[in-house]
């Protein structure tokens, strides 16, 4: 019997998930705060509003997400040399180093779910993989300003 992607993609989500959710554990992470660190890393000193974009979420969730990294020494928020009205958020080397750790363990899992594939098969995946995800309204980085 072959499953249809959607049920594919569901169930290949779901075994990473479980794989990866005991080093959440470990690194005193919650779900959804890799990517908040990913983001930040990615881009450098972002204001609030900025990473809600480009993490795809709510802006009173990533307010939330942002206290709790905050609490954990991960990120800081400083205020804006351009704008005293506005902060700008960033990475501390804390936070750099638990995304490294992190990021590490996902290559693990990674390299798991694509053993076999060949470097070209990898790069398909991925591209077909990012084409799908904007079909469906995912942005990957691009957001409108703000």
């Amino acid at each position: 019997m072959r499953y249809a992607i959607h049920t594919l993609l569901a169930r290949t989500a779901h075994a990473q998930r479980n794989f990866l959710r005991p080093y959440l554990r470990e690194l005193d992470l919650s779900p959804g705060q890799p990517k908040v660190l990913r983001e930040l890393a990615a881009l450098g000193p972002v204001s609030q509003r900025e990473l809600a974009l480009y993490c795809e979420v709510d802006p009173s969730a990533i307010c939330r997400t942002l206290d709790s990294l905050e609490r954990a020494g991960l990120l800081v928020r400083k205020p804006d040399p351009a704008d005293r009205r506005s902060g700008r958020v960033e990475l501390t080397p804390r936070g750099h180093a638990a995304l490294e750790r992190w990021e590490a363990r996902c290559r693990v899992i990674e390299e798991q779910m694509l053993r076999g594939f060949s470097p070209q098969e990898r790069e398909q995946l991925a591209g077909f993989l990012e084409r799908a995800y904007r079909n469906v309204g995912g942005r990957l980085g691009e957001v409108d300003a703000p």
